[in-house]
């Protein structure tokens, strides 16, 4: 399905990058992950309606809403941008209005860093969004939500950089259970592709 057709299934509009450029160094600009990608990934990853999954600078929200429809999951998202989060909220007005899923979908304007990890969140998503010192303070974050509250927790990387894989194959306990290469675009760039890691403990 291209992805125009899938926007126009959820009721979402979420084609385009984000003109222009984050002021920090830290934050990326951002770009939605294709939907070809995400159907790869979910035919080899599965969620279940007791899922809670968090994305890390979410945009305009595709994976939220693909997600949230196709797994009936709870989904949050966190935008820093408040463009884009005025998008994502549009997004979802519009998205409700379809959608017969029971699963809650939330956004977030705040730095990433600030979101407050819940206790049911479980699954962590990142299309690189950010530099490696605010990917460590989240996964503290959600370590020390994980002292707090026992339970298992995936974190899923998108056309992973370098850093975020050393830092959590070196400095957690988290180990890589799963990888999703994206057919036709990985030969190319091996880039193009999924990272699943779980935290052991």
């Amino acid at each position: 399905m291209k992805e125009s057709k899938y926007d126009e299934v959820l009721n979402i509009e979420t084609e385009g990058n984000q003109k222009g450029y984050n002021k920090s160094f830290h934050y990326h600009r951002y770009e939605p992950t294709p939907y070809s990608a995400l159907e790869r990934l979910f035919s080899e990853y599965e969620l279940t309606s007791n899922d809670h999954i968090v994305d890390f600078g979410c945009g305009k929200g595709r994976l939220n809403f693909f997600i949230h429809n196709k797994f009936h999951a709870s989904v949050t998202g966190v935008e820093m941008n408040e463009k884009l989060y005025q998008e994502v909220e549009k997004n979802k007005t519009n998205y409700l209005v379809k959608a017969k899923n029971k699963g809650e979908i939330q956004f977030h304007c705040c730095l990433a860093e600030k979101y407050e990890i819940n206790p049911l969140d479980n699954r962590f998503y990142f299309f690189n969004p950010f530099s490696i010192p605010i990917f460590w303070k989240i996964i503290n974050n959600i370590l020390a939500s994980v002292e707090k509250f026992k339970r298992e927790v995936d974190v899923i990387l998108y056309y992973p950089s370098e850093d975020y894989i050393y830092y959590l194959e070196n400095h957690t306990l988290f180990e890589s259970i799963k990888e999703v290469p994206i057919p036709g675009l990985y030969e190319n760039n091996a880039n193009e592709r999924f990272l699943v890691y779980r935290l052991a403990y």
